[in-house]
């Protein structure tokens, strides 16, 4: 018996020994996680975990009673800028609670959180975080609590949340989502906040459930607790040419007895008509004498005018869908921009249409005819000139280049004004530049980068010098792309038409004289481009209020790192893969600060903008797949550029 006793003793001992060591080893991992995290990004120092202490002892990092594992990290407001280093916080595998809010964290959300299988809760919030909803997160079907909001965020809101059967609360305002909602059927979903994004179409059955103040700010949102949904833009009022509409209408609001009555009243006035030319017929042929004095030859004299000999308008107008007066509608599509089209607007209004987008002077569709052809339809709002309504169409239909988007046709009446447009199926800079950033994603490549900023550059210099147009809304929303991924820049032109320019209308690419005189000009629209030069740079939407807690824009952020020598951390992580181009994004960034100069003289026209692009010096790619400058040599990389290399 004390022999079997000894065993059982030793048994035990050899036991928790080996879950000590297994315990030991469990935090172990994750301290060293930490320890990477905390050295491969910037922070204040207020914020020091001694490597000697237990990590339960950290600032910010809870345990279990055990103290074998990290439960939550909860380090709000500690300063800590730039990208989450990926193969860090993922390998705290037991974490159930993570808050990073309130920092200047930006990039995307690292594709190993989907390793926090018991993650319950993550606050990211106030931070400056981009790309798409991070698809990591709707890995993890034990979360019931993400808070997303006052970033950076842009493309679509994934149908993918389903996923997560336990989610209570979500919080996704103010960032930059688009495209439609999608139905979520959590019905533990109690708390939930999408305001201020681009979302479009109506608020699911599902979600009808939360008030107002959760849809606010989306302005082409609808359904649910907001206005009841419009369709697709009306019909124009019937033309004064067929009654045969309006007596249809009249006898669905009419009684039986009502239509019975007309119906007799109108046979006996048929009667009365008939009798009163029975008698008129009669009466003439009685006064027929054939005695009576013949009629004098037929003379050119005697012919009654017509036409426009008779002061009547004539029908071209009419054919052709032209000029109307007073405000009146035209009733048809006025083609100024050729093309070979020969739709008419009753085509277009049988159309299928789908919403690409709200823009700041309306809202787009994609309306595919029934020939096949697809167009996009602007539904111009707050209209103002009429009266020059037309004049500024017919100036903007004879704007013809290559990186110019061509009007088709515009519709006029008093009601509504409908702009048509070529469809460009790659879509626009902002979707192929800030979409998601998940797997499965294409890049953006430098010389793709380059070859849009060209073409982009070369459209605003044509409609500068030789449309004399003002844009007015230069934003990368509005720099299409064809399949070749060359660019052409939209809605432009539109300025003259409003009362003034909105704030909000160039949110985040205005230039600062913009907000005192509501007045694009040509230099506030140099500024814009070089907001969208370094928006191709950086990878970061100027889209939002701020880019942090201090409210500060895209080109001030930029001086604000080049000033303290961190030139590098600017340029976008996705063209870091890319090797030997340093030089190539100094001289495109320097371009863009030129661009930006505060002072509107100062300010490059776009003639040499255009100029100063083609002259950067761009190397060549060799047979090593590595760029080379032009004198045959491959430059060093740098890893940091001098502040000598970009002047704020």
């Amino acid at each position: 018996m004390a022999l079997i006793s000894v065993n059982k003793i030793l048994l035990f001992t050899l036991f928790f020994a080996l879950f000590i060591n297994w315990v030991d080893s469990d935090i172990t991992q994750e301290k060293q996680a930490l320890l990477d995290f905390i050295s491969q990004i910037r922070h204040e120092n207020r914020l020091q975990w001694n490597p000697n202490q237990s990590v339960c002892n950290w600032v910010g990092v809870g345990c279990d009673s055990t103290q074998s594992s990290v439960l939550s990290l909860r380090l709000p407001g500690v300063g800590l800028v730039g990208s989450i280093p990926s193969n860090t916080l993922g390998r705290l595998s037991q974490l159930r609670v993570l808050s990073l809010r309130s920092n200047r964290l930006s990039g995307q959300i690292p594709s190993d959180f989907s390793n926090l299988k018991f993650l319950r809760s993550i606050y990211l919030q106030d931070n400056m975080f981009s790309g798409g909803f991070p698809t990591s997160l709707t890995e993890l079907i034990r979360l019931n609590r993400i808070d997303l909001s006052h970033n950076n965020f842009t493309g679509s809101v994934p149908f993918s949340l389903n996923n997560l059967t336990h989610l209570t609360g979500l919080f996704l305002e103010n960032n930059g989502f688009s495209g439609n909602l999608p139905s979520i059927n959590s019905e533990s979903l109690t708390d939930f906040n999408i305001s201020n994004n681009n979302l479009n179409g109506s608020i699911p059955t599902s979600l009808s459930k939360f008030p107002a103040s959760s849809f606010a700010g989306n302005i082409d949102l609808c359904g649910g607790s907001l206005q009841p949904c419009n369709p697709f833009f009306p019909s124009p009022s019937p033309s004064p040419t067929s009654p045969e509409k309006q007596i249809k209408k009249t006898h669905k609001k009419l009684s039986t007895a009502a239509i019975v009555a007309i119906s007799i009243g109108a046979g006996v006035i048929f009667l009365l008509l008939l009798l009163i030319l029975v008698i008129c017929f009669r009466r003439k042929q009685n006064n027929r004498d054939p005695s009576t004095t013949p009629k004098p030859p037929v003379t050119a004299r005697s012919i009654p005018a017509t036409g426009m000999e008779a002061g009547t308008s004539s029908s071209k107008d009419d054919v052709t869908g032209g000029s109307t007066e007073g405000g009146e509608r035209s009733n048809k599509l006025v083609f100024v921009g050729g093309g070979g089209y020969s739709f008419d607007l009753e085509d277009l209004l049988r159309a299928s249409a789908e919403v690409l987008g709200k823009g700041s002077n309306g809202t787009s569709y994609k309306a595919v005819l029934e020939e096949g052809t697809t167009v996009v339809v602007k539904r111009l709002k707050d209209v103002v000139a009429t009266k020059d309504f037309q004049t500024q169409m017919e100036i903007l239909g004879k704007i013809k280049h290559d990186n110019v988007l061509s009007l088709v046709a515009y519709y006029y009446s008093k009601d509504e004004k409908l702009l048509v447009y070529e469809y460009m199926p790659a879509g626009s800079l902002s979707a192929l530049l800030h979409g998601s950033r998940g797997s499965g994603r294409t890049p953006l490549d430098w010389d793709s980068r380059v070859r849009i900023a060209t073409g982009a550059a070369k459209g605003l210099a044509h409609l500068h010098e030789s449309g004399k147009v003002v844009h007015g809304n230069i934003k990368a929303s509005n720099v299409l792309l064809r399949q070749d991924q060359d660019s052409c820049i939209a809605d432009f032109g539109l300025a003259p038409l409003f009362a003034a320019v909105p704030p909000n209308r160039i949110a985040g690419y205005r230039a600062p004289e913009v907000m005192e005189t509501r007045k694009a000009t040509f230099k506030s629209d140099v500024y814009s481009f070089g907001v969208l030069l370094l928006e191709l740079l950086t990878g970061k939407s100027p889209n939002q209020a701020s880019l942090g807690d201090e409210g500060v824009d895209l080109p001030r952020w930029v001086q604000s790192v080049v000033r303290e020598e961190w030139t590098a951390e600017v340029f976008d992580v996705e063209l870091m893969r890319y090797h030997n181009i340093e030089e190539e994004m100094v001289q495109l960034l320097q371009i863009a600060m030129t661009c930006v100069s505060p002072v509107p003289d100062q300010r490059p026209a776009m003639v040499d903008v255009v100029r100063m692009i083609e002259e950067m010096n761009r190397g060549e790619i060799g047979g090593d797949g590595l760029r080379q400058s032009s004198d045959g040599q491959t430059p060093a990389r740098k890893s940091k550029s001098s502040p000598q290399e970009v002047t704020p």
